[in-house]
Formats: structure tokens, C-alpha cells, sequence
């Protein structure tokens, strides 16, 4: 068993799916040093800044904890997105998870979809 502790490389898979950006918030996610979130904050927003009108879905669907660093991390991605013309949505959300969205009234300024196939497909449609 490893004892490595994770690092912002191992808490995020980002895709690609035509227009749009998936990044798919791994287990690493919920072990995440204090103090990282502008690593995060980088390897997440680099690419995004690169895009004319980013279309953002975060799957958290293999996540069912987070903190304030990673809410402020959504924010700043929703505000690039938005600042551009772009969108967010997150799908997969988890019920511990969907709570914290709830208590932070977070869960009606974004979208939340069951799957990412669904998100995906209403960016699409969109």
C-alpha cells in the first residue's frame, strides 16, 4: 500500500468531448493537502484559458467529499466560463455531496445532471 500523499496531478482527469471540457475529480480529491489549491487552481484553469467559449462539466461522481479550496475552485472555473460565454454543470453528484451544494446554495447556480452522458448531452443540445 502507498503512502504517498496525493498530489493536485492525481485528484483531476480532464477530457475533452468535442466543445466540451469534462474534468472528472478522482478519490485523490477528498485526500488533498491543504494549501494546493492554486496547483489545482493551475493545472484545471491552464487549459480552460485556452479555450474561446469553455463548456465545463465537473464529474464528481467517484468523489463523496470535498472542501471549501475545491468550492473555490469550482467558482473560479464558473467565472471563467461565464466571463467568456461559456457554461458549467456538474453531474455525478453524490448525495454527502449534493448536501454541501445545498447548505452553500451552490446547487442552484450551476446545473447538476445525474451522468456525465446527460450533461453532456444538454451542453450539446444547448
Amino acid at each position: 500500500m502507498s503512502t504517498r500523499k496525493p498530489n493536485t496531478e492525481d485528484a483531476f482527469t480532464i477530457e475533452r468531448h468535442g466543445e466540451i471540457t469534462v474534468i472528472v475529480a478522482t478519490p485523490a480529491l477528498e485526500r488533498l493537502k491543504f494549501g494546493l489549491e492554486e496547483q489545482a487552481a493551475e493545472l484545471i484553469l491552464r487549459p480552460l484559458e485556452r479555450v474561446e467559449i469553455p463548456l465545463i462539466i465537473f464529474d464528481l461522481s467517484r468523489v463523496d467529499f470535498f472542501g471549501s479550496m475545491f468550492l473555490a475552485l469550482l467558482i473560479r472555473c464558473w467565472k471563467l466560463a461565464l466571463s467568456r460565454g461559456g457554461s458549467m454543470a456538474l453531474s455525478g453528484v453524490t448525495p454527502r455531496t449534493r448536501e454541501l451544494l445545498r447548505i452553500t446554495s451552490l446547487d442552484i447556480v450551476w446545473p447538476i445532471y445525474a451522468t456525465r452522458q446527460e450533461a453532456i448531452e444538454a451542453f450539446e443540445l444547448d
